[in-house]
């Protein structure tokens, strides 16, 4: 009796233990979870006010119905604070700044990510594309950032992709056509032009600007790469914090191993469908080509918005800003609050007198680093803000600034004056090509489903 006596009290004893070490081990789990859930709404709401936790494009959707809380997708996000944990289930945070890497989508054990464009509220016009790329207009494929794909390293990934299935739906060359066309020589236009390479395709890429497309048009300093990439008839890209300089570097010399070319300032003004699904590409320069097939890697801003003030016409005005280095001593005004204008803003502030004009009384979705920096020159006096104005008039040696709140008109000296206020989306072009734009709200990418 007592050595039965005795194996009970030391079961009890074992599992008392167990069970006040599985206690203290949900109270800190509990007591993490809550902090983590304090943290992470408290940037919620700091997102809010500054404008950031609505998504602007590519963007994670989190379904909380399968959702387990892993923090896979908050681990695998290269971004910072783009998601987090509340009461146990991911949450976006910043969603402004996310850049459509998908790293969360495919780091969660239980799917319950998709990557989506537009929201409930804001819709998002976008083309028509099925999963193998081509438009509702059969034979007009389109990858990169008209259709949705911002981010560099997709962009050349949608390129290479949209090239494979455009490749199978060619038979057979034909006389006097080109097998394909590319318009824009961007990240997805390069990729699409050297996989086309691998397929022996007699191609025709065309580039209204220089080669690199929207990226061309960056400083040359700014960092436009951060992550490596696999790049047709090159392989994997192990570059990191790369500069807009050392991916036209690599492009270039890609495409001279090659011997591919790219067509440059050439403007793409209409493409028709003609007879056998085949179609005729005018450029504005007069040269008209015969193709079997069309691949459309142009931006979604194909025009700069202009503000149409008087003066606006003036050499001295411009919508890109090259050759940042080599400005200096002048006065200069740049206007716009996005990411563009602050990051142009601050690469000529050193050597120039700089004045930026934004509408609205503060910046919202600028990214992190973006927002530390502009505010840190701001108070360093580096830079000249002026928040809640309009620019009403440019003339040769000055500026008209209109104060809002004030109803005045300021008088500023100035040699230049950069514009970033957008661009509009080339609706009318892609019309004419046949193919369908729409206004999607929380639609989800085919290649992310």
């Amino acid at each position: 009796m007592d050595i039965l006596m005795e194996v009970l009290i030391e079961q009890i004893l074992i599992y008392g233990s167990v069970f006040i070490l599985c206690a203290v081990v949900i109270y800190f789990y509990l007591r993490q979870q809550s902090k983590t859930t304090k943290e992470t709404s408290r940037k919620i709401e700091i997102a809010k006010e500054e404008g950031l936790f609505e998504p602007v494009s590519l963007h994670p959707f989190i379904d909380l119905s399968t959702c387990i809380g892993s923090a896979a997708c908050v681990a695998a996000c290269p971004e910072k604070d783009i998601l987090g944990i509340v009461d146990g289930k991911a949450s976006v945070v910043n969603a402004s700044n996310c850049v459509g890497h998908g790293a969360c989508f495919h780091a969660c054990p239980v799917e319950a990510i998709s990557l989506r464009i537009g929201t409930e509220q804001r819709g998002v016009d976008l083309p028509h594309v099925n999963e193998n790329y081509e438009s509702n207009q059969r034979g007009v494929y389109i990858a990169g950032e008209l259709g949705g794909m911002g981010l560099i390293k997709n962009s050349v990934e949608q390129g290479e992709m949209a090239m494979n299935h455009l490749a199978k739906s060619i038979k057979n060359s034909k006389e006097g056509y080109y097998d394909a066309v590319i318009v824009g020589a961007g990240p997805a236009g390069i990729s699409a032009t050297l996989q086309a390479q691998k397929y022996k395709l007699k191609t025709l890429t065309l580039e209204q600007d220089s080669l690199g497309g929207t990226v061309y048009t960056f400083p040359r300093a700014k960092v436009v790469m951060t992550h490596p990439m696999q790049l047709p008839l090159y392989g994997k890209v192990k570059l990191f914090d790369t500069s807009k300089q050392e991916l036209l570097e690599l492009w270039n010399k890609v495409i001279d191993e090659h011997e591919i070319e790219i067509t440059e300032h050439t403007k793409v003004d209409e493409i028709t469908p003609i007879e056998d699904g085949c179609f005729k590409v005018k450029c504005s320069n007069g040269e008209e080509y015969l193709t079997q097939r069309v691949l459309l890697a142009i931006g979604r801003r194909g025009t700069p918005r202009k503000l149409n003030v008087p003066g606006e016409d003036l050499p001295k005005v411009a919508y890109r800003m090259l050759d940042s280095e080599l400005i200096r001593g002048e006065q200069i005004l740049v206007v716009g609050g996005g990411d563009s204008a602050i990051e142009s803003a601050m690469l000529v502030m050193e050597e120039n007198e700089v004045t930026l004009s934004y509408r609205k009384d503060k910046f919202s979705r600028l990214k992190p680093k973006n927002r530390a920096k502009i505010h840190e020159a701001i108070d360093a006096g580096k830079i000249h803000m002026k928040y809640n104005t309009n620019l009403k008039y440019i003339e040769p040696d000055k500026v008209g600034i209109e104060h809002k709140e004030l109803g005045t008109i300021e008088e500023i000296p100035n040699d230049r004056v950069y514009i970033f206020a957008g661009g509009e989306m080339p609706t009318k072009f892609l019309e004419k090509a046949g193919v369908e734009i729409t206004k999607r709200f929380g639609y989800i990418m085919k290649s992310y489903k």
